[in-house]
């Protein structure tokens, strides 16, 4: 089997990634479905709901920051079972939810917990495919998000309906641990992998900048603070540009339910029905973008125009959320939500791979914690303020804000980061 097949050793890996990213975002996505009856039964309102996720945005990007280096320390195998196991527990804890501050106080702790997803995998796909392949891998791991999102509405609308919301947190929770059972057997680096083939190995170890491609080479890292990135203007680019995008991407997962019950009168069952569509358009547009940059880099064209083509092209499409709230038909509306989240998928296939392409892998982890970090405070920000203009004003403020982010998320990193390169040979050659 030639190394070059969607059937050698790595995909699997990233299939591996998808899936708990998936199982990932079910766990989140479970509040979400059962918000409106719990907003009912609890006498939450939407500021309160607003808070409530962002309580989740800001520690899940202050989670990050803290797991970015120890994913470095640790390794992406061991991080990412000990967070799995713990967000699982976590979001079982949802069961004893009785009001705001209990519901605000776990989803609190299950950001903590879920903050190592993103920064692991990335790591891992640093550790397992070549430049030219990382963007189809991170759109298929990312396909997770959209996944999650699609499952969970008629998955969790169904649990509740027959066994009762907090049967929707406590079935979630026992997926992660499934997980883990694959993860142990089938996930280890390249050097040392049992099941990887000759060629596959010497393949990987040839194309990537691996670093610790063993499970037993630098086991505690290179010792460098957390915030030693900084130096570089490329990680502020990298930071800013998340801060303005994210709040897009997090003002639908978290708030689309709930748009579609008030503005659009769907009830639970409709939610299961229709809520979906829009996540399926998520997970196509990052397959679709993660394909077109491989295709881009296959055909000659370099790594800096390849990635900034597919970013501004998802931003550009990102428009098509602003007239979502003002149109009156449902159809049209969620037609033009779909294409946006087609969009913000589209571009992260290329935004998500600039840590890995930036830094060696030893330094991903760390470099995407603050990455991810700052792009879940900005998300925590817009969800703050998306709580107020709903019970001040109304929805399509927050549609327009959510259609124009993704621009000024491109202008960044065209600013910040002038030629995407690996920057520690970058600098070695103009020395």
């Amino acid at each position: 089997m030639s190394v070059h097949s969607f059937y050698a050793y790595r995909w699997r890996i990233a299939i591996l990634l998808c899936l708990i990213t998936t199982i990932n975002y079910i766990d989140r996505q479970a509040l979400t479905i059962a918000a409106p009856l719990l907003m009912e039964e609890f006498s939450i309102s939407a500021s309160q709901y607003g808070l409530i996720t962002s309580g989740f945005l800001f520690a899940y990007g202050f989670g990050q920051l803290i797991c970015g280096p120890l994913i470095d320390r640790l390794g992406s195998k061991r991080a990412l079972s000990l967070a799995v196991v713990a967000w699982s527990v976590a979001g079982m804890l949802h069961v004893f939810g009785r009001g705001f501050a209990s519901f605000f106080s776990f989803r609190v702790l299950l950001g903590l917990t879920e903050a190592a997803n993103f920064p692991a995998a990335t790591k891992a796909i640093a550790e397992w495919f070549p430049q030219s392949e990382r963007s189809l891998a991170v759109g298929i791991f990312t396909m997770g998000p959209g996944l999650g999102a699609i499952i969970a509405p008629p998955l969790i609308a169904g649990i509740i309906m027959l066994w009762g919301w907090q049967a929707a947190f406590l079935i979630p929770g026992a997926f992660g641990f499934i997980w883990l059972i694959l993860w142990k057997r089938w996930f280890h680096l390249p050097a040392d992998h049992p099941g990887l083939a000759a060629d596959e190995r010497q393949f990987i170890l040839a194309n990537t900048e691996s670093a610790p491609v063993s499970d037993r080479d630098n086991p505690d890292g290179d010792g460098r603070p957390w915030y030693w990135s900084l130096r570089y203007k490329e990680v502020w680019g990298l930071m800013l540009s998340r801060f303005v995008s994210d709040g897009a991407f997090y003002f639908f997962v978290f708030w689309l339910p709930l748009y579609l019950m008030q503005e659009r009168g769907f009830d639970l069952k409709a939610i299961a029905l229709f809520a979906w569509i829009p996540f399926l358009a998520l997970d196509i547009g990052g397959i679709t973008g993660g394909y077109i940059g491989k295709r881009l880099i296959d055909k000659g064209i370099s790594l800096d125009k390849a990635r900034k083509l597919v970013i501004w092209v998802g931003a550009v499409l990102v428009l098509a959320a602003m007239p979502a709230a003002s149109t009156e038909s449902t159809g049209l509306a969620l037609g033009l939500i779909a294409i946006a989240m087609f969009a913000i998928q589209f571009k992260a296939s290329s935004m998500f791979t600039l840590p890995a392409d930036l830094f060696p892998a030893r330094d991903v982890g760390t470099v995407w914690g603050m990455y991810g970090a700052v792009g879940s405070f900005g998300g925590m920000v817009f969800s703050i303020l998306a709580g107020w203009t709903i019970d001040h004003y109304s929805w399509t403020p927050l549609f327009v804000a959510a259609g124009c982010m993704h621009i000024v998320s491109a202008i960044l990193i065209n600013v910040f980061v002038p030629r995407i390169e690996m920057l520690h040979a970058a600098t070695a050659a103009r020395a």
